[in-house]
């Protein structure tokens, strides 16, 4: 009689707790770790390492923007092969503090690469880069597009 005043979909989960009460802690278990670090704040997994970037196009340009912050140019390299733009570096810090009773010495880093596929036919002399506080700008040219033309069809005679 019970049963009858659960609602559909909760009797199968009833069901199958009934039928294998190991498997379904298992599941619960499952479904307790899986959940249980996305609160905590990211320190140093890759998905920090990575740098946020913005991609905007104009008729003649493509700019990327990528957040670097503390990175000069000598930690970033830049390279273009098979239509992807390659963003990679090396975010190194140290920081070290003494006083009287305690010695503090902190250190991080770790290497970073982001890609961004561009339309065909960008030539790599039609890439430029700067950075300036801690933003990295890329504009591309864009390739002229190719021209296409109506041929005339001739009646054979």
């Amino acid at each position: 009689m019970i049963k009858d005043m659960i609602p559909v979909g909760t009797q199968r989960a009833v069901a199958r707790r009934e039928a294998n009460p190991f498997t379904f802690l298992q599941q619960e278990i499952d479904r307790l770790f899986d959940g249980f670090g996305r609160n905590f704040p990211p320190f140093a997994t890759p998905v920090a390492m990575m740098p946020r970037m913005d991609v905007s196009e104009t008729d003649k340009t493509i700019e990327i923007c990528a957040e670097l912050p503390g990175l000069e140019t000598k930690d970033v390299q830049l390279n273009l092969a098979d239509n992807t733009l390659t963003i990679r570096g090396d975010k190194r810090s140290e920081r070290e503090e003494q006083d009287k009773d305690y010695l503090l010495v902190e250190r991080s880093f770790g290497a970073f690469s982001r890609s961004v596929a561009l339309p065909e036919g960008i030539k790599a002399e039609d890439v430029s880069a700067e950075i300036a506080k801690g933003v990295l700008k890329v504009t591309v040219k864009k390739p002229t597009p190719k021209q296409s033309r109506q041929i005339d069809i001739k009646t054979a005679a």
